[in-house]
Order: C-alpha cells, then structure tokens, then sequence
C-alpha cells in the first residue's frame, strides 16, 4: 500500500495536469442559470432581491474558496495554488454584477441616491468597502502585474483580501433583518481562515 508520503507527488503531478479553464467554466454556471431563473421568473415575489442576495453569496463563497487554497495546501502538501486565482476572479465577478444589480434594478440607476444610501447604512458601507478592496486585486491579477510591481510589493497588496473577506462576511451578516445560522457560519468560517493565515505570516 502506498504511503501518505508517496502518495503526495502523485497527487501534486495530477493537480498539475488539470488545466484552470474548467474551473473558469464551471465556476459561471450559476451566473447562466441566475440569467435564465431571471427570464424565466423563477426567482420568486421579489426578483431583484432574490438575484442580489445569490450573487453576493456566490461570490462570497469563491472568495472564502480562494482562502482555502493555501490551508489546504499545507495541510495536503499538494500544490493547489493554480486555483487560488479564477477562484479570486470569480468571486470579483460575481461581487461586481452583486454591485451591478443593486445599481441598475434595485436603485434604477439614481446616481443621487448612490452615495446616501452606501453612507446611511453601515452594511452597505461594509459591503461597498469590500468591493473597492477587491477592484485592485482583480485589476494586478495578471502575470505583468506583478513584473511592474515587483513580487514583494504585489504579495503586500494582495493581502487585501483578508479584510475584504471579513467585511464580506460581515456585510452578510448585516444585510439581514435577522441573523441566521447560515450567516453566521460563513462569517466564522472567514474568521477563522483569516485567523489562521495570521498565526502562519511572520509580518503583515
């Protein structure tokens, strides 16, 4: 019987062959099937809600994904780390049609009342701080990116999504009339993945 020792590098050189598209592609079937419900009036009484909530929780759910990589990387020993990436894109894109939604069906597109909803409640600016933290992240996810930056400088910039994360978490948390177990789960589960990161980096 092989060993947990032996059986690593063959894992390590299976991950390796597995190429990140699939991931790319599995990872907007949701967003196909939230266009077609929406279409097709399957989202119930109150669409715009019902559509806004599920984005926000799909990328909610890429983002903690993403944070799982580097976990399950030590834990493994297997190199996951190709998929820490489309896992981080998907959850942009996801936040940025969450945002597009609330902008174009909930608010209509009121530019007046932009800015004085985001500041008169604290979970839209919870929420809206998360997504400007991700806008960077997204924009240096390429290769050259990290060339003109420099390693160093990119990796400190990256860093941003552990408060992204948790202002995410939180947003969820907040935007409902009562907290759920559900919400709460995923905030302790970001809690403790940021947590852990922590206790792993010598400096932040």
């Amino acid at each position: 019987m092989e060993t947990v020792a032996t059986l690593r590098p063959r894992l390590s050189a299976m991950v390796r062959q597995v190429p990140v598209w699939p991931v790319y592609v599995l990872g907007l079937v949701p967003a196909a099937w939230l266009v077609f419900a929406t279409l097709t009036g399957r989202l119930g009484f109150d669409p715009v809600r019902t559509l806004e909530h599920d984005l926000g929780l799909l990328s909610l759910r890429f983002l903690l994904a993403s944070l799982c990589v580097t976990p399950l990387m030590r834990l493994t020993r297997v190199n996951l780390i190709k998929f820490r990436k489309p896992l981080g894109l998907l959850a942009f894109v996801y936040v940025a049609l969450h945002f597009s939604v609330w902008l174009g069906l909930d608010l209509q597109l009121r530019w007046d009342l932009i800015g004085a909803e985001i500041v008169k409640r604290p979970y839209l600016t919870i929420g809206f701080a998360a997504f400007v933290m991700l806008i960077p992240l997204a924009a240096t996810s390429w290769r050259g990116a990290i060339r003109r930056l420099g390693a160093q400088t990119w990796g400190r910039l990256h860093r941003l999504v552990y408060p992204a994360a948790l202002l995410g978490a939180v947003h969820f948390v907040m935007q409902e009339k009562v907290w759920s177990v559900e919400s709460l789960i995923y905030l302790g589960i970001a809690v403790g993945l940021v947590a852990s990161r922590l206790m792993w980096v010598r400096t932040w």
